[in-house]
């Protein structure tokens, strides 16, 4: 198992387990994140703020983050991962 990251707001997630941190600028992770939100797959983390990161899980789950995408890529680089925020 890996270790587990603050991704904002009390949520945590298992570094283990993420595929990629991307922005959801783009169309194309928009369609993705869409898609994910029809089909029950999305699980949204950001306590009503705007989407600044989205994590694609090994289970084609997509966890949406408030926090950057550099934020959350740097603590599940770090020892610890539970940097206050």
């Amino acid at each position: 198992m890996g270790r587990l990251i603050h991704i904002g707001f009390g949520n945590v997630v298992n570094t283990g387990k993420i595929i990629a941190i991307v922005s959801p600028d783009s169309a194309p992770v928009k369609r993705m994140v869409q898609k994910a939100k029809e089909q029950g797959t999305a699980i949204d983390a950001t306590q009503g703020r705007k989407t600044k990161a989205v994590l694609v899980m090994e289970n084609s789950q997509l966890v949406l983050s408030a926090l950057l995408p550099e934020t959350i890529s740097g603590r599940a680089q770090t020892d610890d991962g539970q940097t206050e925020e």
